[in-house]
């Protein structure tokens, strides 16, 4: 059983990938979630913590969706465009990983939209 995961926002229905995907019903793997509002527009631009804020907001979101929520997410990939700014602001993101989920911080030339910051993909158990 594979199902797609969409929290309703407008934005959504302007790109080509949905929010996550549940696989047999006990797994999610989400799309990486960056730091958009509801309407599509980006927060934050040239501010690491309120993108990490926003990209969590996000993340939150796709997991209430699909019925998880961030104590059972076992795995994050975070890709970011400056990983010293990310340290510096890493204390936002905090409350989210909170759980020793399994975690990879990657650092990119740039991400889908020059003043996007940070994207962050997760898996996560359900039920």
């Amino acid at each position: 059983m594979i199902r797609r995961i969409e929290t309703g926002r407008a934005y959504e229905q302007k790109v080509r990938h949905g929010a996550g995907t549940v696989v047999r019903g006990d797994v999610l793997y989400t799309s990486g979630l960056t730091s958009r509002d509801r309407d599509g527009n980006i927060v934050g631009k040239g501010d690491m913590a309120a993108q990490i804020a926003q990209a969590f907001a996000n993340m939150g979101d796709a997991l209430r969706a699909a019925g998880t929520d961030f104590p059972r997410v076992v795995k994050y990939t975070i890709y970011v465009t400056d990983i010293d700014a990310y340290l510096a602001a890493a204390e936002h993101a905090a409350p989210f990983t909170a759980h020793r989920q399994s975690s990879t911080l990657i650092q990119v030339a740039r991400l889908a939209h020059p003043d996007l910051m940070i994207e962050v993909e997760a898996v996560a158990a359900l039920g």
